[in-house]
């Protein structure tokens, strides 16, 4: 790989093809995909349903412009609502793309309010993505090392740590919006409790401040319902979107509400290729077939199904902190970095992450099947038994 910046500490392996769950290298070799391409194949690997729609898009028509009306675009921003209660959508490439568009949504609301250095309430461990804004939001300082000055207009806090908000917002009268995820991913797989978003939504309606999901990772069925906060009955303000929402295709929204509607007009934001024909007809397949097929229910059985196979396997087993997580979003807390682990599990044909060092970490394709399951767990089990010298 001489001409590619070294950007990835890609493990030893490319692959050919895919089918369903599973995936095969040049060699031929089989693995079962427990990663999703972190969390954006939810349909897996070359699926009928998303091959033909594709297929047949890219006959019609890839791009066009955001100069014109795109079909498409429009059917998806209907389809999105309608599935959140959600006023507005924004199409966009990617979930930093969407979290950019969030955070602008936010300091324009603030200017609008007569604040001149508007700022967003974040949290410790979180993941907002790379760009300069979202890396500055991401409550991660050995990624953002090196790229100072970073962008301000952000005032960091605990995560689920409701009390740490009220502080803030007793202390900071710049502050216009909390920008959090309903479950933090990179940052270890961590589900924030039903009781801390509902007391950010009333916090957020006393002090007139966006609440604002980052539901990149977790939305989009991931969590056994279409957004992971709808499980705590509430409704942010405003939601990013994007890696599950195209099955593999690049893109992203950015939905708004309430009093984030109605914020941006024409030449506030924009981007070149964001809601194309070919990505916005990914995303319709990709709602469509989970509604058509249950996933939802899926997600939630299977993550299930799998959260007890490794509690029970790992019971006991000294080196393994916790089993957590949400639906087919799963983090297995070791006492000690992990990364060698998905080497290992690479030799044994099972695709895995490790992320904020020690969290062993699982976003299967929500087409998993209970065999599937049962395969992860009893090649998984036995490997971080070994790995932890049990």
């Amino acid at each position: 790989m001489p001409h590619l910046m070294n950007t990835y500490a890609r493990l030893p392996v490319a692959f050919t093809h895919g089918e369903g769950c599973r995936l095969y290298d040049e060699q031929g070799r089989t693995y079962l995909d427990a990663l999703a391409g972190i969390a954006v194949n939810t349909l897996g690997h070359a699926h009928p349903r998303l091959t033909a729609a594709l297929v047949a898009q890219a006959g019609r028509l890839l791009h066009v412009s955001n100069a014109y009306r795109i079909l498409e675009q429009e059917a998806l921003s209907d389809r999105l609502a309608a599935l959140s209660g959600m006023d507005e959508v924004f199409v966009c490439n990617s979930g930093c793309e969407a979290n950019e568009a969030a955070i602008k949504l936010a300091r324009f609301y603030g200017h609008r309010r007569g604040i001149e250095q508007p700022a967003i309430v974040v949290m410790e461990h979180s993941f907002h993505g790379r760009t300069l804004a979202t890396l500055s939001a991401t409550g991660n300082y050995k990624i953002q090392v090196g790229f100072e000055p970073l962008v301000p207009g952000f005032l960091r806090v605990p995560f689920d740590d409701i009390a740490a908000i009220e502080h803030v917002a007793a202390h900071h009268p710049e502050a216009v919006a909390v920008l959090v995820e309903p479950v933090q991913g990179e940052g270890g797989v961590r589900v924030a409790h039903h009781d801390y978003l509902c007391a950010l939504r009333r916090l957020c309606d006393q002090k007139g401040w966006l609440l604002m999901f980052d539901e990149v990772q977790c939305g989009i069925g991931r969590t056994g319902s279409w957004f992971a906060h709808q499980q705590a009955g509430i409704k942010p303000d405003v939601m990013a979107l994007a890696k599950g929402l195209g099955s593999g295709m690049p893109i992203g929204a950015c939905l708004a509400a309430g009093p984030a509607a109605g914020l941006f007009g024409p030449g506030n934001h924009g981007s070149t290729f964001g809601g194309n024909p070919l990505a916005c007809t990914a995303a319709l397949t990709t709602l469509s077939v989970i509604e058509g097929e249950d996933l939802l229910s899926r997600a939630a059985t299977i993550g299930q199904r799998i959260r007890q196979a490794l509690t029970e396997g790992l019971e006991g087993v000294a080196g393994v902190r916790e089993v957590r997580g949400d639906g087919l979003m799963i983090g297995i807390e070791l006492d000690r970095p992990a990364a060698e682990l998905t080497k290992l599990a690479l030799a044994e044909g099972l695709l895995i992450n490790v992320t904020a060092e020690c969290v062993v970490r699982l976003l299967p394709p929500l087409i998993y099947t209970a065999a599937e399951a049962d395969e992860l767990t009893v090649g998984l089990v036995p490997l971080i038994r070994r790995f932890l010298g049990a």
